[in-house]
C-alpha cells in the first residue's frame, strides 16, 4: 500500500515509518519542516518527504487536498488534536483512501471506575481536560462515519509515550527529570497520597507496531478503536521503586496528602499540574482487543519502555545517578 503519514517525524512516526518501509509499504512522510525523526534508520531513505504546515493549510482550507495531492491509499493521522480539523479531513478523503487512521489517548474514558478499562466500558465519566474531551469528540465522529457511512476509520489509543530522546513520566506523575536523578542517587523522593494511583506507559515502537498491525488487518480494524499500551499499568510506588532499583538504590519514599505534597518546594507549578492530572485519571487500559483482533503484541513492558528512556538521559547528562 502507499501509506501517507502525517507527523511523521514524531515520536510514533519515528518507529512507524520505517517499520512499513520495511514491511514493503510506500511510504509518503509529511511533516512541518526539516526535522529529523528521533532515531536513525536506513529505511528513511526510501521514504518519500513532504513538507506541509498543518496549521496554516488548514487556515487556507486546503490540508486535505495536500494529503489526497500525495496519492494514498492509507493516511495515519498522528497529530490531528480538533474535531473540526478531523471533520475536514474525512470530507477530504471520502471515496479516496482505504483506511484512515487516527491517533487517540486513552484519556478519551475519563477516569476509571473498573479496571483495566476496556474499548467499549461505558463512558460514565467524561474526560477531566479539553485535551481528552477533543479526542473523545473526534473518536466519536470518526467512529459514527465508520459505522453510518462506511468511511474507513479506524482509531488507537495510546497511553503514556515513552522512548530515548524524550524525558518519560516520571514516578511522582510528571515531566522533571531530577525525580529520575534523586532515586538514582538514593535521595528522598515525595509522592502523593500512598502512592497507589497508576500511569500506564507505552513505547513509542509498541505504538507503531499497533497501527502497522492495523493497517494489514484492515477488516478487523475499521469502524473499531483500540488501547495501545503496554501490558500492564504502574503504581507510582512500584514505579519509583523499580527506578531506583536501576541504579542499586533503595527508595527513599515519603507520601503526603495531594494538598501538602503540592507544596513541597522541589515541584514547580506545571509539574503539580502534570501529577494532579495523571494521578486523576490513573489509566489502566486492557489491550485484549487490539490482541484478538490486530495481533497487537508489546515487546516492552512499562518498566521496559521507561528504562529505555532513562538509560538514554543518563547516557546524555540529564539524569545524573550517584557515586
Amino acid at each position: 500500500m502507499r501509506v501517507t503519514v502525517i507527523g511523521a517525524t514524531g515520536h510514533i512516526g519515528t518507529y512507524l515509518v520505517p517499520r512499513l518501509v520495511e514491511a514493503g509499504h510506500d511510504v509518503v512522510a509529511v511533516s512541518r519542516g526539516e526535522r529529523d525523526p528521533y532515531q536513525d534508520d536506513g529505511a528513511w531513505t526510501a521514504v518519500e518527504s513532504v513538507e506541509i504546515d498543518r496549521e496554516a493549510a488548514e487556515e487556507r482550507g486546503d490540508f486535505g487536498d495536500a494529503i489526497l495531492d500525495t496519492d494514498p491509499d492509507a493516511v495515519v493521522d498522528l497529530i490531528c488534536f480538533e474535531p473540526e480539523s478531523a471533520k475536514r479531513l474525512v470530507e477530504a478523503l471520502r471515496g479516496e483512501v482505504q483506511h484512515l487512521l487516527h491517533c487517540g489517548t486513552v484519556w478519551v474514558h475519563g477516569p476509571s471506575d473498573v479496571v483495566p478499562t476496556t474499548e467499549d466500558e461505558p463512558r460514565t465519566r467524561r474526560p477531566l481536560g479539553e485535551y481528552g474531551r477533543k479526542k473523545a469528540e473526534i473518536e466519536a465522529s470518526l467512529l459514527d462515519e465508520a459505522r453510518r457511512n462506511g468511511f474507513p476509520a479506524t482509531v488507537l489509543h495510546p497511553g503514556h509515550i515513552v522512548g530515548p530522546g524524550w524525558e518519560p513520566l516520571n514516578p511522582a506523575g510528571n515531566f522533571d527529570p531530577d525525580v529520575f536523578s534523586r532515586l538514582a542517587q538514593g535521595g528522598e523522593v515525595a509522592l502523593p497520597n500512598f502512592g497507589l494511583e497508576t500511569v500506564h506507559h507505552v513505547h513509542a515502537d509498541d505504538v507503531a507496531q499497533a497501527f502497522q498491525r492495523a493497517i494489514e488487518h484492515w477488516s478487523a480494524a475499521v469502524g473499531e478503536s483500540f488501547h495501545t499500551v503496554s501490558p500492564r499499568a504502574l503504581t507510582l510506588r512500584g514505579y519509583a521503586e523499580a527506578v531506583a532499583g536501576w541504579f542499586g538504590e533503595e527508595a527513599d519514599l515519603t507520601y503526603l496528602p495531594f494538598d501538602e505534597w503540592a507544596e513541597r518546594p522541589e515541584y514547580d507549578e506545571d509539574a503539580v499540574e502534570a501529577t494532579e492530572e495523571h494521578i486523576s485519571y490513573s489509566p489502566n487500559a486492557s489491550i485484549q482487543k487490539a490482541r484478538d483482533l490486530l495481533g497487537y503484541e508489546p515487546r516492552y513492558t512499562s518498566l521496559e519502555a521507561t528504562r529505555e528512556a532513562v538509560d538514554a538521559l543518563v547516557e546524555e547528562g540529564t539524569v545524573e545517578p550517584g557515586e
